[in-house]
């Protein structure tokens, strides 16, 4: 799958270092493109969004951060455990990850 990371400090929301919006990957400062790790994660976060359909992707995922919030009464903590970041924390530093990675694999983290 082909990506394209473009840097704007104007799209990444206040305390995040980037974004992913499919087919595109925002990152507030330009030495993170370089990051295999760091764009790693947000690709991981790209299958996911095509996978859904872009739009019942951010549906799904801000319901499940309202969930999460209200559980752990937390903001970090309920965004560290959104089932679609779990999956791109946990599997970031596999940079082969999405060339095995089964569909709707988020899934196994809720």
């Amino acid at each position: 799958m082909q990506h394209i990371i473009l840097v704007s400090k104007y799209i990444v929301p206040k305390g995040y270092t980037g974004i992913a919006l499919f087919p595109f990957v925002f990152v507030k400062h330009a030495y993170l493109k370089l990051n295999k790790v760091f764009v790693n994660h947000e690709r991981i976060h790209l299958r996911q969004q095509m996978e859904l359909l872009i739009l019942p992707f951010f549906i799904w995922y801000g319901l499940e951060f309202l969930v999460r919030y209200v559980r752990y009464k937390n903001w970090h903590q309920a965004y560290r455990n959104i089932s679609f970041e779990r999956e791109a924390y946990q599997n970031e530093h596999h940079l082969e990850y999405l060339k095995k990675r089964s569909f709707w694999n988020f899934l196994k983290y809720l």
